[in-house]
């Protein structure tokens, strides 16, 4: 382990340092926050950062956080100092030790703070098989690619790989390219020099040259902007790195892991992921079975976060009844191993004395509802087989989401609403009426079948009759004099609303990543644009 003392630590540096060299760990010493802060920008290795209250401990630890510098920090102060103690805490210290130290105490916190919840926990045939399967090629040099639905544990199942390889005593990085803005994930990963744009104050070591020697770790890589991409391919198959601003390469030695909860191989084809790259990551690749397809790890995962919680929370460890464990194993589990650990901690704090029953199971949520059946084909050409004028405006969404009316128009002038299209030409109509489809249960789904209904109905003749359909079923005319840009913010603002004001939701019906609706949300707010609220239509 790795410690960081920095100040003087009230003349007890060395007794400190004794007593951490004692417990094998090496020590570096650091006179002010600004020296500490250089040597973690450096990209050394730093398990945990010990710092002088009589420091600006609050100001250390807010550099931390703005600079995304992952280390516990635990303050030190001499005799019972309760202020400093009390400031440090809030300052976001995880423990406080008074001074002169004491071994076992220092031993004691050394462990609760480095201490890792990355256990794996795991029943069922088929978690054992990808495991078995994970650790067979995890001492190799290959990348591996992660998939798997959000909350099966796709980063867990990296830090298994880190433990089990040959690089086990090397630093694991983890970059979550989701969470992180597209302007500074270059910066994040590949780091810059002083001076290197606007801000950049001070030389900052990337994660890349952070984790030389060991694993990195980039997860949701499918919302990785696709010019970044390439430089990641490049860095793949040269294994060196460019700083923004350096003049020349660094050579670096990572293993790369990358994770995401997407169809890789669907964005390839929609040119959102590089193929060369999707090939270079995909040498292995671990598919996470959802929780549902694996029920025997419920009960043990179950069990596992009752006593997690009910330590947490200086509870008895209450079992889960029968009932409780029939009542889990038999839910859909949308949010996998997530949605668990929040469904029993929820049930740890609200169950009786004795146990666990259903009646603390609070489950939400339920299975996605399969598609409609179409009905079977009845004649050629447009009737009631034939493609719905109204379905052919709507998946139009650009048009749509100009003039939502056009939907009906089209629908009432194609004579579809009468029980079929004249295909003759001498105005009959020989199919039956179109039988309405089944109502969903996706609120979200049902909205979407109900808004053409409610769209107004009486357009004006010269509006009809620049909504024409073309051969290909695209609408143009009503979009002339209109700028792409117009029609993108309409587009995602009546989105947005139609999923009541849900961003992962609207996301999805777009076909873009929820980080490119969220900067299009701030760029409208900006503008002056009205935005609906989270959770509001």
């Amino acid at each position: 382990m790795q410690v960081l003392i920095v100040g003087g630590l009230g003349g007890q540096i060395g007794a400190a340092s004794k007593i951490a060299m004692a417990r094998g760990a090496s020590v570096q010493l650091a006179e002010s926050v600004t020296t500490a802060l250089n040597i973690l920008r450096a990209g050394k290795r730093i398990d945990l950062v010990m710092a002088d209250i009589t420091l600006d401990v609050g100001a250390l630890i807010t550099a931390l956080s703005r600079e995304r510098i992952s280390v516990p920090v635990v303050a030190c102060g001499v005799g019972n100092d309760i202020n400093g103690a009390v400031n440090a805490i809030k300052a976001g210290a995880q423990e406080y030790i008074p001074l002169p130290p004491e071994a076992d105490l220092i031993a004691a916190i050394f462990e609760a703070v480095t201490e890792e919840s990355h256990a794996l926990i795991h029943r069922d045939p088929r978690m054992t098989e990808t495991l078995r399967l994970a650790e067979q090629v995890s001492r190799s040099t290959a990348s591996i690619l992660i998939t798997g639905e959000s909350g099966t544990g796709k980063e867990i199942l990296c830090r298994f790989i880190h433990r089990k390889s040959n690089r086990a005593d090397k630093p694991f990085v983890a970059v979550n390219c989701a969470a992180i803005p597209e302007n500074l994930l270059e910066s994040e990963l590949f780091g810059h020099e002083k001076g290197a744009f606007t801000g950049a104050q001070a030389r900052r070591i990337g994660k890349f040259e952070e984790a030389d020697g060991g694993t990195l770790l980039l997860d949701e890589i499918s919302e990785m902007d696709v010019r970044l991409q390439a430089k990641l391919l490049r860095v793949i198959q040269e294994r060196e790195i460019d700083r923004l601003g350096g003049s020349k390469p660094v050579k670096v030695d990572v293993r790369i892991l990358a994770t995401s909860n997407r169809d890789l191989e669907a964005y390839v084809q929609s040119g959102n992921f590089r193929e060369d790259l999707y090939f270079r990551l995909n040498v292995v690749n671990l598919d996470i079975p959802a929780l549902r397809e694996r029920p025997g790890d419920i009960p043990v995962l179950a069990e596992f976060f009752v006593r997690k919680y009910s330590e947490a929370n200086d509870m008895p460890i209450r079992p889960i009844s029968p009932l409780a464990i029939e009542r889990l194993v038999h839910h859909y589990w949308r949010g996998n191993v997530r949605e668990l650990e929040n469904t029993m901690h929820r049930a740890v704090l609200i169950a009786g004395p004795d146990e666990i029953g259903p009646e603390a199971i609070m489950l939400s949520g339920t299975a996605p509802q399969p598609a409609p059946q179409a009905p079977p084909p009845q004649q050629q050409g447009y009737g009631a087989s034939g493609p719905d004028p109204r379905d052919i405006a709507r998946n139009n969404v650009a048009a749509s989401a100009y003039n939502p009316a056009y939907v009906n128009q089209a629908y009432r002038s194609s004579g579809a609403a009468t029980g079929g299209y004249d295909t003759s030409g001498n105005g009959t109509y020989g199919a039956p009426p179109r039988q309405p489809a089944p109502a969903p249960q996706d609120p979200y789904t049902e909205n979407a079948r109900a808004a053409p209904a409610s769209a107004p109905t009486d357009i004006a003749d010269d509006r009809a009759d620049q909504g024409v359909i073309s051969e290909n079923g695209s609408i143009t005319a009503a979009l002339v004099g209109r700028t792409v840009a117009d029609v993108e913010r309409e587009l995602i603002i009546d989105t947005l609303k139609h999923c009541f004001g849900n961003r992962t939701h609207a996301a999805n019906i777009l076909g873009i990543s929820i980080r490119t609706l969220r900067n299009k949300l701030r760029q409208y707010n900006d503008e002056g644009v009205s935005v609906p609220l989270p959770g509001n239509g």
